[in-house]
């Protein structure tokens, strides 16, 4: 994660202006606080991409034990899934498209376990591995709109109905379609989600005759989206004991991830 690729640890004066007034739970001049807030988001973000447990944060950073209990308090308010859900729209405007979007793709990925997790972890027979599930909605330009976080032993095609309905919540009810892969066949599903979420499901099916790798149409989006994640190491296993936590770091990440791509639309703060 080169500095020069916009990825260095500190927030830029236009990515603070946007985000401050979504973390500022309390006034910046609060006298409860000790550590300047750019400062613990900015140890933060280096945690997240470094990947390294809370206790090996630089002394160059405020304390670890501070800037864990702010993060579990921007997590419990939703701040991550705010500025997420705001900078998608900004972005989505940009690209000359509508602000909220009428079709989105699901899938999901499994979290290799760690001792912090494994209490909470299912054996994912297909993947062949121990740890926890992350479905995702993300729409046609990958941006992400809804997460589930669950054991690895659970049906991506259980978790259809929970996604829709965060789907419709943060959409105002605009998605009509969601393209899927096989794993979310069947019948009952189809229409449940239809019928609790308002969506359609469209499976995406490899053609009869394949060899190799095959890219499918509109599903590959997603599995970008996988792979934007694989930049912050701290996503790479379940190091999580809640969660919630792994959820709030999934839309952190996004954060950052949508932050650097509106780059020249953001507008520094005043002096």
């Amino acid at each position: 994660m080169s500095p020069k690729k916009g990825y260095d640890t500190d927030v830029t004066d236009e990515e603070w202006a946007f985000v401050l007034p979504y973390l500022a739970l309390n006034k910046p001049d609060s006298k409860h606080r000790k550590y300047p807030l750019r400062d613990i988001f900015n140890a933060l973000r280096w945690i997240i991409c470094a990947g390294a447990p809370w206790r090996m944060m630089p002394n160059d950073l405020p304390p670890w034990a501070i800037v864990y209990q702010q993060t579990q308090r921007w997590i419990q308010a939703g701040v991550f899934e705010d500025i997420v859900h705001d900078l998608r729209e900004i972005l989505r405007i940009a690209a000359d498209r509508n602000a909220k979007p009428t079709a989105v793709i699901l899938d999901s990925r499994t979290l290799q376990s760690t001792p912090e997790s494994g209490g909470r972890g299912g054996y994912d027979g297909a993947k062949k591995r121990k740890g926890s599930k992350v479905h995702m909605a993300v729409d046609t330009l990958g941006h992400l709109l809804a997460l589930v976080v669950t054991p690895a032993n659970e049906q991506d095609r259980s978790q259809v109905v929970e996604l829709a309905k965060q789907v419709q919540d943060v959409t105002e009810v605009n998605v009509e379609i969601a393209y899927v892969d096989q794993g979310y066949t069947g019948q009952e599903v189809a229409t449940r989600a239809a019928v609790e979420g308002g969506i359609e499901l469209q499976v995406v099916k490899y053609p009869e005759f394949k060899k190799g790798f095959v890219l499918l149409p509109k599903r590959w989006v997603v599995e970008r989206s996988f792979g934007w994640l694989s930049r912050f190491r701290r996503l790479a296993r379940d190091y999580e004991r809640l969660p919630e936590t792994v959820k709030g770091l999934h839309f952190l990440a996004f954060a950052f991830l949508l932050l650097h791509r509106a780059g020249s639309l953001l507008v520094p703060l005043q002096a």
